[in-house]
């Protein structure tokens, strides 16, 4: 079963393709397997616009620390609190971070990849 986010680069011709894809197959009737969660950007400066390092930083300290304050986040990774908040507003928003009753944040992914190919990297 797929449980990992994957974050990337592509251009929306190519995520329309494959969108007109699933739903041709969903349409006949075809049962698809569990997917990733994809979160897709149009060019690796929106990308690291939305998640620059700190961001990500503050990601892998969630993922590695499990259900955690956002206060206990800002404290292991030596940072303000109001800026970790920042950053885990951004995450939540972005579907790599979620919130449990108790108001601690985790990542609900088994693995956290991001992919990025040198082709893409060079301005359009």
């Amino acid at each position: 079963m797929a449980n990992r986010a994957i974050i990337g680069i592509t251009d929306w011709g190519k995520t329309k393709a494959q969108l007109l894809d699933m739903t041709a197959r969903i349409d006949a009737g075809e049962r698809l397997p569990p997917a990733d969660y994809h979160l897709n950007f149009a060019s690796a400066a929106q990308l690291l616009a939305e998640l620059p390092p700190r961001r990500l930083d503050t990601l892998r300290a969630i993922k590695q620390r499990g259900p955690a304050s956002i206060y206990a986040i800002a404290k292991a990774l030596e940072r303000n609190y109001s800026n970790v908040h920042a950053d885990v507003q951004k995450l939540v928003e972005h579907g790599l971070v979620e919130k449990d009753d108790a108001g601690r944040v985790f990542v609900p992914w088994d693995d956290v990849l991001v992919k990025v190919n040198a082709s893409l990297l060079s301005a359009a």
